[in-house]
């Protein structure tokens, strides 16, 4: 399920950033300015990571479409090790095969430049800006969701959040890292153009940004406050994580 979630996502993002971003797009009359391209991708990719999260699958499976959101619940203890592995290797893959899938589509209106497969680069501040704001960018959603997901009068809009942070982020990181927060997003988009310049960002940045979160809840709100490592729990879907939802529901009637 992780990984058809992500090669829905890595869909959504090909699409959207080959009709924003490629010379041969019937958008490109629009003239759009780049912060308004970054605007309406940031939109678009909210829009679609909001109904995968909604979505059966994502009801399901907890909506981990990110690798290091994984990696921080494995740390808070809400996920098993075999569980974990299984999810990240399902995300990396499916990651991947959203990219291929999406050139099935597009073809070279997705690989030639600029778009490159929407890969996602370093800005013009260098390496070391593009990794704080990786890390600062992913401590944040990581810091939202357990917000969200551990109050019972704000669990119901957890989707809405994570889609509001995502808007957030793509009117800001684009000139920055390229917006990605993402492991699996980024290497799929690399694996692909063939461009790996940075590429230890996408993978350090948002696993460090999120297990840095992770790390403050938990000391400020205690080991015993993080019930569940779904993205979005509704208490009708089966949980497949060591779940304590049940709890909180009770804790807060």
């Amino acid at each position: 399920m992780e990984a058809a979630e992500i090669c829905a996502l890595m869909l959504c993002i090909c699409i959207t950033g080959t009709l924003l971003y490629s010379y041969e797009s019937p958008l490109r009359d629009l003239r759009l300015s780049f912060t308004g391209k970054a605007a309406v991708m940031g939109i678009l990719v909210a829009a679609g990571t909001y109904l995968i999260i909604r979505s059966p699958f994502g009801r399901r499976s907890g909506a981990h479409v990110n690798p290091a959101i994984t990696v921080a619940y494995l740390w808070l203890g809400r996920i098993q090790l075999w569980d974990a592995v299984n999810y990240v290797v399902g995300q990396f893959a499916g990651g991947v095969a959203g990219v291929f899938l999406a050139y099935q589509i597009l073809g070279h209106r997705l690989s030639a430049p600029p778009v490159h497969y929407v890969v996602t680069l370093p800005g013009r501040h260098g390496t070391t800006i593009a990794f704080f704001a990786e890390f600062l960018l992913s401590g944040l959603l990581m810091g939202v969701v357990l917000l969200a997901t551990n109050h019972w009068s704000l669990a119901r809009f957890s989707p809405l959040f994570v889609a509001l942070v995502t808007i957030f982020y793509y009117a800001l990181g684009p000139s920055i890292s390229g917006y990605s927060v993402n492991p699996a997003r980024t290497f799929s988009s690399a694996f692909f153009a063939r461009i790996w310049d940075g590429i230890w960002i996408y993978f350090a940045g948002p696993c460090l940004g999120m297990l840095a979160a992770a790390v403050l809840y938990v000391r400020s709100m205690g080991p015993s406050k993080v019930y569940c490592a779904k993205v979005f729990h509704d208490l009708k879907t089966p949980c497949p994580f060591p779940c304590r939802f049940e709890e909180l529901f009770t804790n807060e009637e």
